[in-house]
């Protein structure tokens, strides 16, 4: 294989970027509706630049700190810390200019509401593609031309271990943008839905509430911004770590029969993720709204699309460049894992669904039968995906024949379930922005005419954003499992021995007290992290509530529509709340592994990441497919079930929905990130675990 192969890589990422601009234009093309709806529009979008930009001078800070000890630590090797300064400053632009795209796309929805609701679903989707886009897009670019720069070549294989930097700067920048957009969200959301709806019985997305733009702040720093660098993270991570891994692969191994696939083991990633990029644009260009289909029948259309397209081009990948189709079986089966997981989430979150509509009628009888039914569908949510990655795991593994290679094979499935991140982060942002048109629409006092339209894709928008925070877990497991793989490889290659002898022959016994010990800890820190993010939440929660409580109480004529809220005060509190929430779930998540390896050493701490990536994934996923429950039961009683708008049981789903929130929004996507920023940092950091590690227990 030519070693300029790898120059395909970048021009994938251009050729998604093109479309990037290409969206973009066409949006701004599109009636932004009338003067009242472009100031509304005009006031989430300041608000959501200034969150992201304080966010930002922030995370600037933990950047310039573990960049100076980086270099310190591994000098001469300053790769490491070129990286990670490129994986955090490409997480961030990323997500800057999908979100700015998505804060346009939003007023234009709302105006093609008014009167071509099939085109509003496309201004929609098209909007989100943009982020999903974009962040596929820099995943190959930023990779592909930090391997070019470091000399990645068949005679040096060996420098990719140096892009470890990327994914971890990509981790630490996406943990710090999920929790504090998840925390501002949330904050915003629950606040403004306490006073506005259960309190004071005012409509959703009321003008009088002050908390309503905050709210719509939150749902492009949340689910956009915050999600966007959730993926960006995932894919980094995966790519890393997989052309790290297929240095072990690169050789024959007699043993197993396997003949070895030379460089294009390293490559094999990039390639994949190529096709992602193209496979993404083509399943966008397929989703239109044509105003009689429902909406989630366009969106499956286009993850199908994209679906079949990698399909095609797996069977060339495998057959023309790597010759060996039994990778091609592999990437296929982590491809349909990824679209089989996107059903499931849609039976358990699904509007016109059993589980839903039970939580729905629950709240007939209260608040409480409605959260315990929720928690009852969670739980039982989280059992099959589990099961169904536990098992792609083994079949992967045994259609390369088990022993060694089974681990690329398991690799393999992971890139082909990471293949649809593009689509599915494209459905993912087109939720905020038809939630942030239907606000617009109802601030403007144009519910009326844009009438069922936007509540309808706010339901498909729902379902997306479930599918995209299950999709987003089972790639982070998948990950996690393939990054720990890596961290043996790496082990092996710094200690100088064969990889089989680390692997088969080791002191790694899950019997030994201390591995024990290191697995307790691990399944702790999930629950300690999603504690110290509720708690954030709530803080935020109550300062919005008090502020909400106060304008209504001390500004004259505000609850009869006679005065103005003042919105920013909203904005700012959940800003600083947000920004200051962040932090200590944030630095517990970096210190905990690294106490681990230098106590322990570094064979424990692989047991730990053990106990966080099995306990950290069963508890995201009760938390996504709960709150996305709960969130649509409440939505299908304002639809006129069961009482409809402004009834008991309508409150009682509210309460549901508050409980379900910050679960869905702000714990759950942080602690997948939680997952695989732990198993990133655990490989930048080896080197030092197996030099200084002070092995207390051993």
């Amino acid at each position: 294989m030519s070693p300029y192969i790898i120059f395909i890589t970048p021009l994938a990422g251009v050729f998604a970027l093109f479309f990037v601009v290409l969206f973009a234009r066409w949006i701004n093309k599109q009636d932004p509706g009338t003067p009242r709806m472009q100031e509304i529009a005009s006031f989430i979008r300041q608000g959501a630049n200034t969150f992201l930009r304080r966010e930002f001078q922030t995370i600037a800070y933990f950047i310039v700190a573990l960049t100076v000890i980086l270099l310190i630590v591994f000098w001469p090797q300053w790769q490491i810390a070129f990286s990670f300064v490129c994986g955090a400053i490409a997480s961030m632009l990323a997500i800057v200019i999908g979100m700015n795209v998505a804060t346009r796309a939003n007023v234009r929805t709302a105006q093609a509401a008014r009167t071509l609701p099939g085109k509003a679903l496309t201004i929609a989707f098209r909007g989100g593609a943009t982020m999903g886009l974009t962040i596929v897009a820099f995943n190959l670019l930023g990779i592909a031309l930090l391997a070019i720069l470091f000399g990645v070549s068949p005679d040096n294989p060996e420098n990719v271990s140096l892009l470890v930097g990327f994914g971890f700067g990509a981790s630490l920048s996406s943990l710090f943008a999920q929790m504090g957009g998840g925390i501002f969200t949330k904050g915003a959301d629950v606040g403004a839905d306490l006073v506005g709806k259960v309190e004071v019985g005012i409509p959703e997305d009321d003008p009088r509430n002050a908390a309503v733009i905050a709210d719509l702040v939150g749902d492009n720093v949340g689910d956009c911004a915050g999600r966007g660098a959730d993926l960006f993270e995932s894919g980094s991570d995966n790519l890393v770590a997989t052309m790290i891994l297929g240095l072990a692969f690169m050789n024959p191994m007699p043993e197993y029969s396997f003949p070895g696939y030379g460089f294009a083991a390293v490559l094999f990633p990039l390639l994949t993720r190529s096709i992602g990029a193209v496979g993404a644009v083509l399943g966008v260009l397929v989703v239109r709204g044509t105003g009689k289909r429902n909406p989630i029948a366009s969106l499956n259309l286009g993850y199908f699309t994209t679906g079949i397209f990698s399909m095609i081009a797996f069977f060339a990948l495998a057959n023309w460049v790597m010759h060996d189709m039994r990778l091609f079986w592999c990437l296929t089966l982590g491809l349909g894992t990824a679209l089989l997981s996107a059903l499931i989430v849609q039976y358990y979150t699904g509007s016109n669904v059993r589980p839903v509509q039970e939580i729905a009628e629950a709240a007939t009888s209260g608040p409480g039968v409605n959260i315990i039914t929720g928690m009852a569908y969670g739980f039982e949510s989280a059992v099959a995906p589990k099961i169904l990655i536990a098992l792609v795991n083994v079949a992967a593994y045994m259609i390369m024949g088990g022993g060694l290679p089974g681990f690329f094979g398991i690799a393999a499935a992971t890139l082909g379930m990471t293949e649809l991140k593009g689509i599915i982060m494209a459905g993912d942002a087109f939720g905020p922005i038809v939630d942030n048109a239907g606000g617009i629409a109802a601030m403007s006092g144009l519910s009326q005419e844009v009438g069922s339209s936007t509540a309808v894709l706010d339901t498909a928008g729902n379902i997306a954003k479930a599918i995209t925070k299950g999709y987003s877990m089972s790639c982070a497991l998948m990950t996690s499992v393939v990054i720990l793989f890596t961290y043996i490889t790496e082990m092996s290659r710094h200690l100088g021995q064969p990889l089989a002898s680390i692997v088969y022959n080791s002191n790694f016994d899950l019997v030994d007290p201390v591995n024990i010990t290191a697995i307790m800890i691990g399944s702790t820190i999930p629950f300690l992290f999603s504690a110290q993010t509720l708690h954030a939440v709530g803080r935020t929660t109550y300062k919005v509530v008090e502020e909400v409580r106060r304008q209504f109480r001390e500004i004259p004529g505000l609850l009869e529509g006679k005065a103005k809220a003042d919105y920013t005060q909203c904005v700012d509190i959940a800003t600083r709340s947000a920004l200051k929430g962040m932090i200590k779930p944030a630095v517990w998540g970096v210190i905990f592994p690294l106490a681990m390896g230098f106590f322990f050493g570094a064979w424990s701490l692989a047991a730990y990441l053990i106990g966080v990536k099995i306990v950290g994934a069963t508890l995201a996923m009760f938390m996504f497919n709960s709150g996305g429950a709960w969130d649509n039961a409440k939505k299908f009683i304002e639809d006129g079930h069961l009482g409809g708008k402004g009834s008991e049981t309508q409150r009682s789903s509210v309460i549901g929905d508050t409980v379900g929130d910050p679960l869905k929004d702000a714990v759950g996507p942080s602690l997948h990130i939680l997952i695989k920023m732990q198993n990133i940092l655990a490989i930048t950091m080896l080197p030092l675990f197996l030099k200084y590690g002070l092995n207390l227990f051993h």
